[in-house]
């Protein structure tokens, strides 16, 4: 059975908690509680799959620069963040609180599933296709 990527790893339970927060916000905040969770856990999953599929292309074409191109992007899609809580810190089009925690929790269960999958993959250190060339 192949495994699911780590792109699929990690968006499921970041829906789950987004969808959690939209019920939480949507209960304890109304409308625009329900709205700042949506765009939340929207804006962290459109960062974090780009950086996912980024890395994985990075990593297929040369993956000495694996570390360096995560890194990266961590601090990318971090400052990213960063700057969408700034930029709709005094919106009215919907509760900011409950964006700000839909945004750290959706970013924190991303980061941990991602950690979990990578560490429960078994990369294959021998590469079947790589034949010596003296082999018929």
């Amino acid at each position: 059975m192949k495994r699911p990527s780590i792109v699929v790893s990690a968006a499921v339970p970041t829906l789950i908690v987004g969808g959690v927060a939209v019920l939480a916000g949507g209960a304890a905040r109304g409308t625009p509680g329900a709205t700042g969770a949506v765009v939340a856990a929207s804006i962290v999953l459109v960062f974090f799959t780009i950086g996912q599929v980024v890395l994985a292309r990075v990593i297929a074409t040369n993956p000495t620069m694996a570390m360096t191109v995560a890194m990266t992007m961590y601090l990318v899609k971090i400052g990213g963040l960063f700057g969408f809580l700034l930029a709709f810190k005094d919106t009215t089009a919907f509760d900011t609180q409950v964006f700000a925690a839909t945004v750290l929790a959706c970013t924190l269960v991303w980061t941990g599933a991602e950690v979990w999958s990578y560490g429960t993959s078994r990369p294959l250190y021998v590469d079947p296709d790589d034949r010596p060339p003296f082999a018929p």
